[in-house]
């Protein structure tokens, strides 16, 4: 056999390890959260110690991380960067964020970019203002549905049959609150007449957002834009600015991505 012929034969074999490490991690993500080493046994369909052996390793390599604490183990530093930066070398965020970061500077606000993940919108891209927040946002994080900006303009936007897991699942998280099907239709509804979406407080008492949605040829609903402040450092007039300075942003934004002025208003 020539040596190429050997190596076609080696790609195609692959690296059989790789592969079973991968099931541990898909148990991961299954679990939807921390688990113990029998949990992730019986998701991989390994035994326990063939599990922990596999488990050591991508510990090591930042791939999975185990609790001091509970011993239970859940993505690793490593795992969450790859996903962060799979979802920002989307070309839409690659276009997206030069222009997040004008609106930054000229409004001074926090600014971020969120996509819609596989159970809800996810935070792709975060450039912090000149005002102070009284939290920090990693890439990746999750926003809730109801009762942030973004996910209220993914809410809107979206087709109810791609929202309607994570607003199931937001909707048990608010149950305290109990948003009927007529609270969310109504909302629906204001956040198409206005085009954007306002919250205060929602996720962080005294901390507001505003957020408009961006839109592409490829793909109706890419990209949420959000400008995010502390709420009595804002009064109205001010409010206005940053909600037309978002606005124009989105529109400008839909435009490079293929979309005219007139839809994307």
């Amino acid at each position: 056999m020539s040596d190429l012929d050997q190596e076609s034969a080696s790609e195609r074999q692959g690296i059989q390890s790789v592969e079973l490490a991968m099931r541990v991690l898909q148990a991961l993500e299954a679990g939807g959260g921390p688990m113990s080493l029998s949990e992730i046994a019986e998701g991989s369909g390994f035994q326990p110690n063939k599990a922990h052996r596999y488990l050591v390793s991508l510990v090591r390599s930042g791939l999975a991380s185990q609790s001091p604490k509970t011993g239970r183990y859940d993505f690793g530093p490593a795992m969450r960067r790859l996903g962060a930066e799979s979802l920002r070398r989307t070309n839409e965020v690659s276009v997206a964020s030069d222009y997040a970061m004008r609106l930054r500077d000229a409004c001074g606000h926090s600014v971020n970019l969120s996509v819609w993940g596989e159970d809800g919108p996810v935070v792709v891209r975060w450039d912090y203002g000149a005002h102070v927040l009284p939290f920090n946002v990693r890439v990746g994080a999750k926003l809730p549905m109801l009762t942030s900006s973004g996910g209220l303009v993914f809410l809107a936007y979206l087709p109810e049959s791609m929202s309607a897991a994570a607003l199931t699942a937001d909707r048990a998280r608010l149950k305290a609150e109990a948003y009927s099907d007529a609270d969310i239709s109504r909302k629906r509804s204001e956040v198409l007449a206005a085009g954007y979406a306002i919250t205060s407080g929602g996720i962080i008492p005294g901390v507001s957002s505003v957020s408009a949605p961006i839109f592409s040829s490829v793909d109706s609903l890419p990209l949420a834009i959000t400008v995010v402040f502390p709420a009595e450092e804002v009064d109205k007039i001010e409010m206005d600015k940053v909600t037309a300075a978002l606005l124009e942003t989105a529109r400008t934004i839909s435009s490079e991505l293929g979309i005219s002025t007139d839809k994307a208003s």
